[in-house]
This record gives structure tokens, C-alpha cells and sequence, in this order.
């Protein structure tokens, strides 16, 4: 199977390198991914610069644009064909809930998506001490599950695994996006000539702990998979706002 790897941690995180080294061994493995970390960036695409491309190993790339850039000059200009699975991560941290709309690593994934490509997007649900180890292995059993099966209507998938030893692992939970409650706070400070300026910041990691969701299933150390898809629209209030502009 030819396999797509990025990112949005950067050419240099742990996470993608450990499933580089473990995916070689039974596939054809390319990373293209940042040169820097490129978090919360969604999914913008480089439109006002050149965007470079470096050969930093075998079959490994790295480029100055953005996630979905990765994805964009993999399939354009790396490989010679589409590959077979795009996997954006292994994330160093969460996504789940509202946090996907800013994830680059989610971002990556769905690029993925509007190219044709069966993707996911995988994340470690931790702050540190990560069990890559554990992520790994959970990666490969979700290719072997879904090696070879169509992503039907231009799903991707939004996978978070607990960040646990694999034995405390309980399975895999089918699960929709839950409610992250925001803390954030914008800080003012002064730099030493005077002038304002400002860090977006959050306290607390607080979520609605509703029964399937993603939040609740990784909490009790399933492994939550999200099918996403790329049509946004919401489908329970088109008929509120077709009375609205009826004419």
C-alpha cells in the first residue's frame, strides 16, 4: 500500500517519524510536512508566496507551506500516483469537538478528502508522556480494517486514541464530535517600547460529557473515530430558512 504521511507538528515530531519507521516495514511510506510547527491553522492554503520543497531523507519532504499545502505537493508534484491512505499525524494532542474547525492536522486530512484520497487524521489524546507505542499499533489495526474498504460519500476519519499503555486500551467506539468548553482569555501585555500586545490563551480543558462523542469515549479509553465529511451544511435548519426567504 502506498501511504501518505504529514502533519501539522512539523518534519521533526516524534509522532510522524515513529510511524514512518514502523509503517515501512509492509509499505511504501512518503512524508511530506512542515518545516515548522504549523498548529490551529486549518486549512489554509499558501496563495501569496513560493512555497519550496526540500528532500530531507528517503522519500521524506519538507515544504514551508501549510498542512493542506503537504497534502496538495504530495499528490501534485512527489508522487506519481494518488496514495492508497493519507494519515495526517500522529498528532501530539487531541482533536476533537470544535477544536477540528482549527486543527491543521484535521485540515491535512480533509485536503485529502477533496483529492479523492481515503484519509484520516490521528491524534494522541495527551499532553505529554506520549505512548506513540500505543498510537502505532492502533494505526495499524485501523488499516487493516479499513485497507482496501471505499470512504464512502468523501468521508474522513477523525481519530483520537487515548494516551494510555495498549493494554488499557478497551476498543474502538463509532462516535460524533462533542462540545469542548472554552475558557480562553486574551492576555494584554507591553512590550519594552510601549506597545500592546496580546496572547490568546486557555486555562482548562472542560468538555460536555455527553455519551457518544468522542470526548466521552477517549475518557474512558476507547478509541474514537469520527467519520467527517465535506458537505457543512446544516441539514436540520434548511427548511427553517426556506421559510425565511420564501418569497
Amino acid at each position: 500500500m502506498l501511504i501518505l504521511l504529514t502533519n501539522d507538528d512539523s518534519i521533526r515530531s516524534e509522532g510522524i517519524l515513529a510511524l514512518q519507521r514502523r509503517l515501512n516495514k509492509k509499505h511504501e511510506v512518503y512524508i511530506v510536512a512542515p518545516d515548522r510547527e504549523r498548529t490551529c491553522i486549518a486549512n489554509a492554503i499558501t496563495l501569496h508566496k513560493p512555497l519550496r520543497l526540500h528532500k530531507a531523507g528517503l522519500n521524506v519532504f519538507t515544504t514551508n507551506g501549510t498542512p493542506a499545502d503537504c497534502v496538495y505537493l504530495a499528490v501534485r508534484v512527489v508522487l506519481k500516483k494518488k496514495p492508497d491512505l493519507l494519515i495526517s499525524g500522529l498528532n501530539e494532542g487531541p482533536n476533537m469537538g470544535q477544536d477540528i474547525h482549527y486543527s491543521g492536522t484535521v485540515a491535512a486530512a480533509k485536503e485529502g478528502a477533496f483529492l479523492g484520497i481515503a484519509s484520516m487524521a490521528v491524534s494522541l489524546s495527551g499532553r505529554r508522556d506520549f505512548h506513540f507505542d500505543t498510537a502505532i499499533k492502533v494505526v495499524e489495526e485501523i488499516i487493516h480494517r479499513v485497507a482496501h474498504k471505499p470512504f464512502v460519500d468523501s468521508t474522513f476519519l477523525n481519530i483520537n486514541i487515548p494516551n494510555v499503555p495498549y493494554h488499557k486500551i478497551k476498543g474502538f467506539a463509532v462516535t460524533k464530535l462533542g462540545k469542548r468548553i472554552y475558557n480562553d482569555t486574551v492576555i494584554e501585555r507591553t512590550d519594552p517600547r510601549g506597545r500592546k500586545y496580546y496572547w490568546i490563551a486557555g486555562n482548562e480543558e472542560l468538555y460536555e460529557p455527553v455519551k457518544g462523542t468522542d470526548f466521552y469515549a477517549v475518557a474512558r479509553c476507547y478509541v474514537s473515530v469520527t467519520p467527517l465529511g465535506l458537505d457543512t451544511t446544516n441539514g436540520t435548519s434548511l427548511e427553517q430558512y426556506k421559510k425565511y426567504f420564501r418569497r
